[in-house]
């Protein structure tokens, strides 16, 4: 499988390229930057601590997705339309991780899935999509007596809230109640806020230090509580799921997928 990495120099760009090199039937075929970067024409094998890779950095996103099987992109939502558009186009199946996107991004995606195959998930670890499955099957037996709050911490470089993990869970509780999740969410309380109204889903998000990222949902009822937890130690757990996904994606008809159906946890 020949795969190209959008921001190949950046962290998750490097841990994916580990990630590819340890992984049999992967390989790298391209990796770009962003236009006019000093890196374009490295090799991000060596950038990457791995040794030559006999590929060179570009800063030409069209460039990357020739001769490419699938392209991994955890970059920014402001590439996603146009790299989706690339992706389409080349036939080769685009995974992407990027959080903080919008109504517009994901329609864009939607619109290229009718001629390539797209894999788009706010987080790809094996651990997040299980807990999301989770939280799915308790919102719908717990019901509303339960107020459900979701607390992220990350970082202090990321720029978006709540993070994307955080709404993906929160859309999984609000799919268990059969409610649409821009409803009933709550994403900030300041000052005089009233009571807690009954059936939202509170979102909190935290930053600081080096948090590469921690999720908790928060079941509360009168009397008891019930938290799950999830918190990544390294971000090769995310590139891990990403080389999966795209392996998962050869042969698939187009369409656009999530990392459960990767990971069989659909349906």
């Amino acid at each position: 499988m020949r795969i190209g990495i959008v921001g190949v120099a950046g962290r998750m760009g490097q841990a994916i390229l580990r990630e590819i090199a340890a992984t049999s039937g992967a390989v790298l075929a391209g990796g770009s930057e962003r236009p006019g970067s000093p890196l374009a024409g490295r090799d991000p094998g060596e950038l990457a601590g791995i040794g030559p890779t006999g590929v060179k950095i570009v800063d030409d996103p069209a460039l990357l997705f020739t001769n490419v099987d699938a392209v991994i992109d955890f970059s920014t939502p402001a590439v996603v339309a146009h790299n989706a558009a690339l992706a389409a186009q080349a036939k080769a199946a685009y995974i992407v991780g990027i959080t903080g996107l919008e109504s517009e991004h994901l329609e864009a995606l939607k619109k290229c899935a009718h001629h390539t195959v797209i894999v788009q998930s706010y987080n790809m670890s094996l651990g997040v999509n299980l807990m999301a499955g989770l939280v799915r099957q308790m919102a719908a037996t717990l019901g509303e007596d339960w107020d459900i709050e979701i607390v992220e911490m990350h970082h202090r470089m990321k720029v978006d809230a709540p993070s994307g993990t955080a709404i993906m869970l929160g859309e999984a509780a609000a799919q268990g109640r059969g409610v649409l999740l821009e409803k009933v969410a709550d994403r900030g309380r300041d000052g005089i806020t009233g009571a807690r109204r009954k059936g939202n889903i509170g979102f909190a998000a935290l930053r600081g230090g080096n948090v590469i990222g921690e999720h908790t949902v928060i079941f509360a009822a009168d009397n008891e509580r019930i938290e799950i937890t999830h918190k990544a130690a390294d971000r090769a757990m995310f590139a891990k799921g990403a080389v999966r996904a795209a392996l998962w994606a050869k042969g698939k008809p187009s369409g656009l997928y999530r990392m459960s159906d990767v990971l069989g946890l659909s349906g």
